[in-house]
């Protein structure tokens, strides 16, 4: 069986971490939450909760990605757990919500971003952005079709800047004149629009807009048999990556309510068009300021577009190379030594999700599902724990964090559930989609 090849190391793999999370939605997703909540603190708030439940996570995944070191991530967490039916299941979910609508959604946001800063008429601004959005991916694909340090060369050049750029809004956010400690603890009265009824019910539809910003820290995963010495260096760039991104999100949510009131940024919600951070930045820089940031928005998105094109296409190649996929996907490069087939059909599903407009859907879904999956894969650790203690464990997470996170999986499951019940169910039906060609795959493996 040919396998990929080990390329990767420490410090590339925790690059490839903070490059899978950070895309658009810290830039975004303060305005709708600042909507939902009208308290500066209830924001930050929610961004560390999220934070600290995905570093829960982080820990947990890499107690699993230290024993099972291979391409696929989840997928082979759960052959191992679960067996084959609940592992092609979310192989499946991955192909058809989570991870090609993400590809499709930050490639339409680059697009977006992109075209804001012409002149194209309304008329052809929606063509204009899906165009850019293809290209983008086209060339991300190409990029990863080359090889791994190709595409990992790209993101880390792309990481740096953005380090270099947060640390620039931080300085002008909490210089600027406009900026007071008093808009940080200004909230509204409790809003009677709240779509939700009870603050806890806002507090966990906020909370799915911090998820969604930090979506992509369990990719790493799914690239383990390119990383070197793995057992070792997965649990590192689990960890150290993802506590990179939660310190750099709630720095940024505190620049935000630091120098727009919540009032304002609330407002924004309800502004097409309006993206929270930009106007932040004008705010403390001027109009300079806001191109600065617009065009740090496009570095971002370009950069998680990469990485989220990069690290999911290995699920695929390893569900093909078990049976339980298209055989093509199975093929490994003679020469690029990358699963090549696998990232064409990715691009290919995404680029159809783009044109058909149905990523912007499924994107309400993805933090549903995932955390269906995310909640199993810690469930997974306390279950192996149990049936099989003689497994060889590089890193073992506390038995606490695992159980906690597993928690917050089944709370956030329920109370989407409950408020959000069109998407969740959508969601599940989408994933069941694949029930028949796992019955024929399956067929056709034995």
């Amino acid at each position: 069986m040919q396998h990929l090849a080990r390329t990767l190391d420490t410090r590339s793999a925790i690059l490839l971490v903070v490059s899978g999370i950070i895309g658009s939605g810290v830039f975004k997703k303060v305005a709708p939450m600042a909507a939902e909540l009208g308290s500066p603190i209830l924001v930050v708030g929610c961004w560390i909760a999220a934070g600290l439940v995905s570093l829960a996570g982080a820990l947990t995944y890499a107690e699993m990605a230290g024993m099972f070191p291979q391409s696929g991530g989840e997928y082979v967490y759960f052959k191992h757990v679960y067996g084959k039916l609940f592992a092609f299941l979310y192989g499946w979910g991955a192909f058809t919500v989570m991870r090609t609508a993400t590809i499709a959604a930050l490639a339409h946001i680059f697009g977006q971003s992109l075209i804001s800063l012409t002149n194209v008429p309304d008329a052809f601004v929606e063509v204009a952005v899906k165009s850019v959005a293809t290209l983008l991916i086209l060339f991300l694909s190409l990029v990863n079709y080359r090889g791994i340090t190709v595409a990992e060369g790209l993101s880390r050049i792309l990481i740096y800047l953005i380090f270099i750029a947060v640390a620039i809004i931080a300085v002008l956010g909490f210089r600027a004149n406009t900026g007071s400690l008093l808009n940080l603890t200004h909230a509204l009265p409790r809003p009677n629009t709240s779509a939700y009824g009870s603050l806890l019910g806002s507090l966990v539809v906020a909370s799915l807009g911090a998820f969604w910003g930090y979506e992509g820290w369990n990719q790493i995963g799914y690239i383990g048999e390119e990383i070197k010495h793995p057992q070792r260096n997965l649990p590192i760039a689990l960890s150290v990556g993802t506590s990179i991104v939660v310190a750099i999100y709630v720095l940024l949510n505190v620049v935000y309510v630091y120098v727009l009131p919540i009032e304002t940024l609330a407002g924004l919600a309800n502004t097409p068009g309006k993206i929270a951070a930009v106007e932040v930045v004008r705010e403390a820089a001027g109009p300079t300021g806001a191109i600065f940031i617009s065009i740090l928005i496009l570095i971002t998105t370009s950069n998680s577009t990469n990485a989220s094109i990069l690290m999911p296409a290995r699920v695929f190649y390893a569900m093909a190379r078990d049976g339980l996929f298209f055989k093509a996907a199975a093929t490994i490069h003679p020469r690029y030594k990358t699963p090549s087939v696998a990232i064409l059909l990715q691009s290919l599903w995404a680029l159809i999700m783009v044109w058909s407009g149905s990523f912007d859907q499924l994107t309400d879904m993805l933090v549903f599902a995932s955390f269906i999956f995310y909640g199993a894969t810690a469930l997974g650790v306390l279950i192996l724990r149990s049936q099989q203690p003689q497994l060889e464990r590089p890193y073992r997470v506390f038995p606490i964090i695992p159980a906690f996170f597993c928690g917050c999986c089944v709370l956030l499951v329920i109370m989407t559930l409950i408020n959000q019940p069109r998407e969740a169910f959508t969601g599940l039906g989408l994933i069941a989609t694949g029930l028949p060609f796992y019955w024929v795959w399956r067929k056709r493996a034995i």
